[in-house]
């Protein structure tokens, strides 16, 4: 079942709204208490092996590992809907853009007093990255089944890879859900241009058509449409002959 654009632009707002709004609590450090509560509780459990597995977890859920799944995607999409696999390495250039302001302009330091915490780029970019590749599974699978398959894994990859930033003290409970509700704000924003695009488009190309300019190019189409003048409407009047002429 398809969820309509409406629907997912104001759930994106909403996301964006609590973004908006950990900031602030970040800026006001209302947020430290339960950032070293939680780093505490992460740390309960420690060990080589589970080292071994958090540093692994953390590297394949950054640059390189998304990469990889970003290749390997277009690739796969290339062939099935070519408009899916340009619109996918251009979402993520734009979470680089994303990130890297929200790092800046914050730059927060992270609990191993390295700078630019606030948010987590590796789950900022997860969400919008698993995200979408959810979102086309559940597009081009009809059965439920494999929706859910896909949220889930798209899901426990953002868990394990948060989890793995607060484990090796890159990342603060806090900058975790910053990338998390950041991300899923601008998937949300992604995903309602991919389903208002093609209705936008249409209603253009549909007016455009029934304009009586489908033969020129549209910009030369719509700059005739602007300069043509609008011929005032003519109402014919029957003229009656006068009474006395009848014979």
């Amino acid at each position: 079942m398809s969820v309509g654009p409406t629907l997912v632009g104001s759930a994106g707002l909403l996301c964006l709204a609590a973004f908006l709004i950990l900031t602030i609590a970040v800026i006001q450090q209302r947020f430290d208490g339960l950032d070293r509560t939680s780093r505490s509780f992460v740390h309960q459990d420690q060990g080589p092996r589970l080292q071994v597995l958090m540093e692994g977890a953390s590297v394949a859920g950054g640059q390189p590992g998304q990469l990889a799944v970003l290749g390997i995607g277009c690739m796969v999409l290339w062939r099935r809907r070519t408009i899916w696999a340009l619109t996918l390495p251009l979402a993520m250039a734009g979470v680089g853009v994303v990130q890297f302001s929200a790092k800046w302009a914050m730059n927060r330091p992270r609990p191993n007093l390295h700078p630019w915490g606030f948010p987590s780029a590796h789950v900022l970019s997860l969400v919008v990255l698993c995200g979408l590749l959810a979102f086309m599974v559940g597009q081009t699978q009809r059965g439920r089944r494999w929706r859910l398959l896909a949220a889930g894994i798209a899901g426990g990859i953002v868990a394990i890879v948060a989890y793995s930033r607060m484990y090796l003290d890159a990342h603060w409970l806090s900058d975790v859900l910053g990338g998390f509700t950041a991300g899923l704000a601008y998937l949300l924003f992604v995903i309602w241009l991919m389903e208002s695009a093609p209705g936008f488009l249409g209603g253009l190309r549909h007016a455009w058509r029934t304009s009586g300019y489908d033969g020129l190019p549209v910009p030369v189409a719509i700059a005739a449409a602007m300069e043509s003048p609008i011929a005032p409407a003519v109402t014919p009047v029957a003229v009656s002959a006068p009474l006395g002429s009848a014979s």
